[in-house]
């Protein structure tokens, strides 16, 4: 079973930085991807980055690009969101999630899901 443990995140003026971090646990290898998906109050979940498996090659919503960094620590089977520049329309709930292929931003095809984690960034 995958299990997901997230941590990061909290309360930040604007123009300031964040990190989250994603634990993944229970894939038999390494070969997976795992996403960041934000949730503002009254919206749709939204794909914001996304680590994917094989060569690892990172995709962003266009919203976080040239400000998020994603990045992943096999040894520690960890995924890092470095936030930056952050702005009040960054505020939301962030969830990880992983699958065993490809990234996508459709929700449904994701194997497991973080709890979540509240960003707040105030103007």
């Amino acid at each position: 079973e995958v299990h997901i443990v997230e941590s990061g995140g909290g309360l930040v003026q604007a123009g300031g930085s964040l990190r989250l971090s994603c634990a993944a646990s229970g894939f038999s290898d390494d070969d997976y991807s795992v996403a960041w998906f934000r949730q503002a109050p009254g919206k749709v979940r939204e794909g914001i980055s996304c680590f994917t498996n094989g060569d690892g090659f990172p995709y962003y919503g266009d919203s976080v690009k040239g400000r998020f960094t994603i990045s992943k620590d096999n040894a520690k089977n960890t995924v890092y969101l470095q936030m930056n520049n952050l702005k009040p329309e960054d505020t939301g709930v962030y969830f990880c999630a992983a699958r065993r292929t490809v990234c996508t931003w459709e929700t449904w095809l994701y194997e497991a899901w973080g709890q979540g984690r509240q960003v707040t960034v105030s103007s």
